[in-house]
């Protein structure tokens, strides 16, 4: 896995934004020593998701908070075998009625990057089904960085980068392309499969969000002239529409960033963020589709300069849009959150939520919304060792709404 480097730089060329009055609260987490943290939501209770590493045995545990502080952590699964990376992290997904699906990464064989991705589903949060594998080619090479999300009342979707065709050799020059595809998943096995994109960005992560009309799935492409810009496909009227540029940044790069899209959804409107450094230099930039993800208005710029890391996370509520990213310098990384108007109009709000220790461990923030307020996730590194810290943010406007009769 190839990673492009950029030197730090200083923060003077983030782009200046007012900061609105926000507080930030630590958020008492469930687990410390753990990194790859994910979130999602169930109503008005948060699902956090991690992985725990000791002595070559991984746990992947998750716990529900319900605004009253988090219940007891349960495990999902464990395994001497599994794959565990900084940029390839689990998701969790829960249908309305509660039932859970999971997933994470089984190594298949001795290469470095052949693992699988395995499933496995729970109807009341502590019995676990036994794990079954996603894709069924065999073959000892890539596949991870999963979308995973509800498909019906009682099934689930996924899509994974799926490397059956690179024959190891991580889909460079020669050595065949990464592919997307997708799933309907069940506890019974697999009751659909699709090939999304034949030829995509060999390692960033995926990303889906449910608009007014079904699923909007995002992804970083790759052309036959390395252009890597972010595509999107959507599923309509029983199939997956012809994928998409976001927007044609025409960044041209011969490896792979690790570096991958986000998305959110409400109603009709669609946000997406993503890193790129087609113009020379790092930038992140945020877009707004008003059809439903049919077409998408100029970007804006969230931020810019070679201290810009990317790793974006995005939650749509309300009537604004918040993302999150890190930046880089010589002494440490930093932990942003933005919030625009919903029509991305007007200026938007940003504020470091935390300093971090620098290089990738860190991984990647996640994000969640409940109650006014911003939640969010993240490793750090203390000691060499991951330690994972959490995180309410409440903006003044966000406040003054609530408060408002």
């Amino acid at each position: 896995m190839r990673l492009l480097r950029f030197a730090p730089a200083l923060l003077g060329s983030l782009l200046t934004a007012p900061v609105l009055a926000a507080s930030v609260t630590p958020w008492p987490l469930p687990a410390g020593a753990a990194s790859q943290p994910n979130l999602v939501q169930q109503d008005d209770t948060l699902l956090l998701s991690w992985i725990e590493s000791k002595e070559g045995l991984h746990r992947l545990r998750y716990a529900r908070d319900s605004g009253e502080g988090f219940a007891a952590p349960r495990e999902i699964a464990q395994g001497r075998d599994w794959f565990v990376n900084w940029a390839d992290f689990p998701a969790l997904a829960v249908l309305p009625n509660g039932r859970l699906a999971a997933h994470f990464l089984q190594k298949s064989a001795a290469g470095p990057y052949s693992y699988d991705v395995r499933v496995t589903f729970s109807d009341d949060g502590e019995r676990w089904s036994a794990p079954y594998t996603v894709h069924d080619d065999g073959t000892p090479t890539e596949h991870g960085f999963v979308a995973l999300w509800p498909w019906t009342k009682d099934a689930f979707a996924i899509a994974w980068l799926d490397g059956r065709g690179t024959a190891g050799g991580h889909g460079e020059h020669g050595a065949g392309r990464m592919t997307l595809r997708g799933a309907v998943l069940d506890a019974q096995g697999k009751r659909e499969e699709w090939q999304l994109d034949d030829a995509t960005c060999d390692c960033c992560q995926t990303d889906v969000a449910l608009a007014a009309g079904g699923p909007v799935l995002v992804y970083r492409d790759r052309s036959e002239g390395e252009i890597r810009d972010i595509a999107l496909t959507r599923y309509r009227a029983g199939a997956w529409t012809a994928p998409v540029r976001v927007h044609a940044d025409e960044w041209k790069m011969p490896a792979c960033p690790v570096n991958g899209p986000a998305v959110a959804a409400r109603g009709a409107r669609v946000y997406v963020a993503w890193y790129t450094a087609a113009a020379g230099e790092p930038e992140l930039r945020l877009a707004v589709s008003r059809d439903d993800g049919r077409s998408f208005a100029a970007p804006h710029r969230i931020a810019r300069g070679a201290e810009v890391q990317g790793r974006v996370d995005v939650v749509v509520a309300g009537s604004a849009v918040y993302v999150s990213w890190l930046t880089e310098d010589m002494q440490s990384q930093h932990l942003w959150l933005a919030r625009y108007p919903g029509d991305l109009e007007g200026e938007p709000e940003r504020i470091e939520v935390a300093p971090l220790a620098r290089g990738r461990g860190t991984g990647f923030p996640r994000l969640a919304w409940r109650d006014g307020s911003v939640y969010v996730v993240w490793t750090d590194i203390v000691e060499r060792t991951p330690q994972l810290r959490g995180a309410q943010v409440r903006f003044a406007a966000d406040a003054a709404k609530q408060a408002a009769p």
